[in-house]
Order: structure tokens, then sequence, then C-alpha cells
């Protein structure tokens, strides 16, 4: 996916940073390693987390002076480091779609898995281990519903056939916009149809619209933050919705009448990278074997509530606390992977599948 959805994830409200933030002589890259980690954290709620649970702990086991950033990570700000040779961010987390576009540029440096601990690489959770990249966590795209509107003891929807039956299911609809390709109901259209989870890939587009063709009369707003749809659910405007499972839990926990399904939930997770000539590339690549540990990854899931990339962390944590999370065990059997590499596929047009269905929704949506 595109960085562009961590502007709308659980808890994150930071203002935008312009890009030649990144620029300002007070970070300004040196041709020699500083002895210093600039870690770029996100911003607001997650970025505090990300500096209590990991950047905290390393600095005490490593005595490596860390500098946290505390914004998103854009690819627009990454081209600019690299082609101005003032290379400000040694490590952060950027997000499948932008951290593969960056790889086939040259951009970021390899991880070193030798780094690593067995037990941590043999561990890891499908997808998370890359060569540009290791996973930071877990979190997914929900079918979400009202109880007020579908009561304990009468049928209820939890599955996208049944967002999609308007007859069974009357009421309010509320799903994520399509206009940046990276994100959009491009699975749960084609599983509404009757694809099989293991058959989505690669995707059908012209299906897919077919079957969004179906459901878009009944769909009172496309939304595009994930602040927009928390404010539906606490607000009780909607009767289904489609949420990140950040929003959802949080708005349950303040009070909002809803529930959340975690069956054919479209799980993804971000990656953490390190710039390519990083002058302190060396305690980039400690930073991301730091995070990765089992133990690292279950006291930051007591933070943040999203999915740990190390299913050993499974084993600190209360089953209570850990079936809650996206990527436990049982909400993994009943969720599939997004498919990063598939948007990032280029065809013989030049364009990108991710270009593809933002022009087509682009069209689409104004019909």
């Amino acid at each position: 996916m595109s960085i562009l959805i961590n502007r709308r994830r659980f808890m994150q409200a930071s203002s935008a940073i312009a890009v030649g933030a990144l620029a300002s002589p007070a970070i300004k890259a040196s041709a020699q390693p500083s002895g210093e980690l600039r870690v770029l954290t996100y911003g607001g709620q997650v970025g505090k987390f990300v500096i209590d649970g990991y950047v905290k702990p390393f600095e005490a086991e490593t005595n490596i002076k860390v500098i946290p950033i505390t914004q998103d990570f854009e690819l627009a700000q990454l081209e600019l480091m690299q082609r101005s040779n003032s290379i400000t961010v040694d490590v952060g987390p950027m997000g499948d779609g932008a951290a593969r576009q960056a790889a086939e540029k040259g951009y970021l440096e390899k991880i070193n898995y030798s780094l690593f601990a067995k037990d941590d690489l043999e561990a890891f959770l499908p997808n998370v281990k890359q060569d540009f990249g290791l996973g930071f966590y877990f979190y997914s795209l929900n079918l979400v519903y009202n109880t007020k509107k579908y009561p304990a003891g009468k049928p209820r929807p939890d599955n996208w056939a049944d967002f999609w039956d308007v007859e069974k299911f009357p009421g309010v609809r509320y799903m994520v916009s399509g206009q940046y390709g990276s994100e959009g109901p491009w699975e749960e259209a084609l599983l509404a149809d009757g694809v099989s989870p293991d058959k989505i890939y690669p995707m059908d587009i012209d299906r897919i619209f077919s079957s969004l063709d179906k459901i878009k009369p009944h769909v009172r707003k496309w939304w595009t933050s994930g602040s927009e749809i928390q404010q539906i659910m606490l607000s009780g405007s909607g009767d289904l919705m489609q949420s990140y499972d950040g929003r959802a839990a949080y708005s349950i926990a303040q009070g909002a009448q809803i529930e959340m399904s975690r069956k054919i939930a479209k799980m993804t997770c971000d990656y953490w990278v390190i710039p390519k000539n990083s002058p302190n590339a060396q305690s980039a690549q400690k930073f991301i074997e730091f995070v990765s540990r089992a133990e690292n990854q279950a006291a930051f899931a007591k933070l943040l509530p999203e999915g740990p990339i190390n299913k050993n962390a499974f084993k600190l944590l209360s089953d209570e606390v850990g079936r809650t999370l996206p990527s436990h065990p049982t909400n993994m059997e009943q969720a599939f992977l997004q498919s990063g590499a598939w948007y990032n596929e280029v065809g013989s047009d030049g364009l990108s599948n991710m270009q593809r269905l933002s022009q087509r929704w682009s069209e689409w949506v104004l019909l």
C-alpha cells in the first residue's frame, strides 16, 4: 500500500511537515557516521508509542543516541534525499507500496538478516521478511456493523457477500475510497462476487468494477481518512462499514455500538526500511533487529493494539490480549494477505496496477 494509508491509521493525528523539513540544518546528514541514529517514528500517538516502546529501550541497550523524527515517511521525501545526496533519516517505517517502489529505484539498503537470532527469523509471519525491509506491524481492513441495526439473535453480516446483500441487510453503508489505487474496496468486491480468498490475485479489474456497480447506489460515502470512518462509527450513523481494525477497536472502546468481523479481513503491514547511503546504516540495521525480537514486539503490542510480525510475541501476551490483534493465529486463519507485489506490477502500457486502479476509479466514481 501507499504510505498515504499511514495518515489514516489508528490514533495518528499529527499535522503534515513539509518535505524540506527533513533537510533542515538541525538534522542535515554528514558524510561520516555521526554516532547517532535518526529514526522516523510516525507522528501523533503512534510516534509516541514507537519512542516509548522501541527507541528508548534501544538507546538503553546499545548506548546509541537516537534522534526521533515524528512524522510519516513519504516516498517523495526519500527521492529528495537520494537526489540531493542528503540523507536525513537513517531508518523508518514505510508503507508496502511505497517501500517496493523505493526498492525498485535503488533507494533502500538490503536488510542484514545475519544479525538476527534464529528463533526470531523462524518466527516471522508471511510477507514480513523482505530484502528491502522488515515488517513493522500488521493491520487490517474489516467489515464492521451497527449492533442496534443488527441486534443479537437476528441475522448479522460477517462477510463481503453479506455486505453486498442489500435485501437481506438493508442499511447505510460506508466504504474506503479507491482514489489512490493503493487502497480501495478491490478485494472485497471480488470476494462479494464469489472469488475465493486464495484466488484473488491477480485481480480482474473489470470484474472489480462490475461488482462495485452493484453496491455503489447503496454506499452513502467513500471515506478517505481513518479519522473520518472513526467519527462515523462513533456517531452511530453507519449501519455497515469498512474500517481499519484499529479505528474500529478504538471506537468500540469508546462506547460505539458496533462489532467488527475478523472474517476475510484484508491484512497488510508497513516495513522498516533504511535509505541507501545512510551514514548510520550499521546502527540502523541493529535497530531493525532490535524491534523484531519477540519480547520487544510483545511490549509494543501492549502499547498499540496492532499485530506483531513475530509469532513468538504471542507467547508473551495473555490470550485475552493476543486475540484482539490482527496477526493472532486465529485471526490470521480467517484473513488474507494483501499482495503489495501485485499492486506494483507494471504492464506493457507502463502503468502499475495501482495506477490503473486509480485512473479507473476517477472515471467510475463520477458516473
